[in-house]
């Protein structure tokens, strides 16, 4: 296995002839207390002495290893190097029946606290420039386990959306001197013709340029370029996003029952850099943020039509039906 990276996109792919077999599905569940048979990375529990709640892995069939050096090397124009990095899978609750729209406010919050954890204690290690957390709910999103979870993979390069992203805040900061992820929250609270809902300092709303059908994003109003640092700032800083979460979820299950999920937050300043300039304001120009894209299988071109992107329902009928969703609460 290793890394390539497509010269034109500049985006990296993984690949390899030896991806490990994945072992046929068995009755019993591996992460299920009981059973679990796991290397445990991290746990989080809702209280002192309570047994835990949300509970970080090694991903069984890891694509990325802790061990080695990437070794980044050339061939030609391309480039390439060795798979280093983590991969975890986040047992987002000990209850196997029970997923984070379905879970209690304190049990979402252990689980983001847990996240919070993770991707402060992996950017200790000055190899990996970025740590991803993702969910993939359902099979045509491309769900591994049956088990409520998320993975988290941290990895010697950034994602490319994310890059697009870097790169567009910096040169909005050098034109005006602000954040404008900031600018948009504040455009569309003053609009509120595609805000979902706010719970305390977080906002859920449907992006003016929505890649996707009732597709959400989820800000925090007070700006700060690391989930992390939010997250760990003090007992009790992501009740609300934990609430906030909870409610968006079941609004998009309203919708379809599977969709994408990601945490999009700041690299590692850690790992130094001479050709990334967006490290030197970044705590200024990035924000982080959480965005969710249902899976319609109806509009597949939504997914697969990347030069420009396709969604049929534009974002303020989304937000109609999004706010008018039923809450099982």
């Amino acid at each position: 296995m290793d890394l390539r990276k497509d010269p034109i996109t500049r985006s990296w792919c993984i690949t390899g002839d030896d991806v490990p077999e994945f072992a046929a599905p068995v009755e019993s569940c591996r992460f299920c207390l009981e059973n679990s048979v796991t290397k445990v990375v991290s746990t989080v529990a809702i209280g002192d002495g309570a047994p835990w709640s949300a509970e970080a892995v090694v991903h069984p069939n890891p694509l990325y290893h802790v061990e080695g050096d990437p070794d980044r090397r050339g061939e030609g124009l391309y480039d390439r190097m060795a798979p280093v990095g983590a991969h975890e899978v986040l047992l987002e609750n000990r209850h196997h029946d029970r997923n984070l729209w379905q879970a209690s406010d304190a049990e979402v919050e252990a689980f983001l606290r847990l996240v919070a954890g993770r991707i402060q204690d992996l950017k200790q290690d000055q190899r990996f420039k970025y740590v991803s957390i993702f969910k993939n709910y359902g099979a045509s999103a491309g769900q591994e386990f049956d088990h409520p979870n998320s993975q988290l993979t941290a990895t010697t390069f950034v994602p490319r959306r994310v890059l697009y992203e870097l790169r567009s805040g910096r040169e909005y900061f050098k034109q005006k001197e602000r954040c404008v992820f900031c600018d948009i929250l504040a455009q569309e609270e003053r609009q509120h013709s595609r805000v979902i809902e706010a719970r305390g300092d977080f906002v859920s709303f449907c992006p003016y340029a929505s890649r996707a059908p009732y597709e959400t994003w989820v800000l925090p109003r007070t700006h700060d370029s690391s989930f992390e640092r939010t997250g760990l700032a003090k007992p009790g800083a992501l009740a609300d996003l934990a609430s906030l979460l909870r409610r968006t979820l079941l609004r998009i299950r309203s919708i379809s029952e599977e969709f994408h999920m990601v945490l999009h937050t700041s690299p590692n300043t850690r790992h130094s850099s001479q050709s990334l300039q967006y490290w030197k304001t970044l705590d200024d120009d990035y924000h982080w943020h959480i965005e969710i894209l249902p899976v319609l299988t109806a509009k597949s071109k939504s997914y697969t039509f990347k030069e420009v992107y396709y969604s049929p329902v534009a974002p303020e009928t989304a937000v109609l039906r999004l706010r008018e969703a039923k809450l099982d609460v």
